[in-house]
């Protein structure tokens, strides 16, 4: 598989600061998108402390051959990387007062040949689009998502919640935290949307693929998703990572050469 990305984060159209932090590492095809919380700026300090630490962690073990390793090693690697990361986090929110309280959510994306294992914690979301279905593959640890299973409230009624933010799972708020994790097989032509909700609460699922299927380049695309949620209030801080996939090209020479075999 050829990926290309596009990566790209705003403070919205109210928030004066940015407590997102984003990473893509080409090298190993690893994208990380974590989005703060916590006061006095701590959020930022939060979600830039795990993409940092993801990125240099997982991406030392994948560069001594960690991209050989099977779903399970793959898995068990992202698992304690991010309990690493919630450790560090929570210790500094505990050894600094102006730190209290902060934490973050996060979203990531591995990609190995034709698949890509999708990790998260909190409301940060990967979607995938193939082919015209947008398809959400995280789904949200939030008390929202907890009462739309339990029955207690329809999707189209969580539209209009007022707590969308009360996460159950965020890095550094305890001292343990359960990253999910799921594999799935990589087609070409596939697109990735890696968001904070920051994009998901102010851009419905339906406009969110239009986007996505729309004219122009990757990075467009993923630029005309940031603009419309700023369009529709930008009341969050945007964060948007997008990898499209598609299959090598056979080389000419080669393609040349099995034409002429009789």
């Amino acid at each position: 598989m050829i990926f290309e990305y596009f990566a790209q984060t705003d403070p919205g159209m109210v928030r004066d600061n940015n407590e997102d932090s984003i990473v893509v590492d080409e090298d190993n095809q690893l994208l990380v998108l974590a989005d703060g919380m916590g006061g006095y700026n701590a959020g930022e300090v939060a979600s830039a402390m795990a993409t940092t630490f993801i990125k240099t962690e997982l991406g030392r073990w994948l560069a001594e051959g960690g991209h050989e390793a099977s779903g399970r090693e793959l898995k068990r690697a992202m698992e304690i990387c991010i309990d690493n990361a919630n450790r560090s986090i929570f210790n500094a929110a505990n050894a600094n007062p102006t730190y209290a309280g902060m934490g973050t959510t996060m979203v990531m994306g591995l990609f190995i040949g034709s698949r890509v294992m999708v990790g998260h914690v909190g409301d940060s979301r990967c979607y995938r689009l193939r082919g015209e279905t947008l398809q959400q593959l995280t789904r949200d640890h939030s008390l929202l998502q907890e009462q739309i299973d339990a029955g207690l409230l329809t999707p189209e009624q969580a539209q209009f919640a007022t707590h969308k933010n009360l996460v159950t799972r965020a890095l550094g708020v305890e001292d343990t935290v359960l990253l999910e994790v799921n594999e799935y097989r990589v087609e070409d032509g596939d697109t990735y949307l890696f968001c904070s909700d920051g994009l998901s609460d102010m851009v419905p699922d339906e406009r969110l693929a239009a986007i996505l299927q729309g004219e122009g380049s990757l990075a467009e695309r993923g630029s005309a998703l940031v603009d419309t949620a700023n369009e529709q209030g930008g009341r969050d801080n945007i964060s948007v990572i997008l990898a499209h996939t598609r299959s090598k090209p056979i080389r000419r020479g080669l393609l040349s050469r099995m034409l002429r075999q009789p």
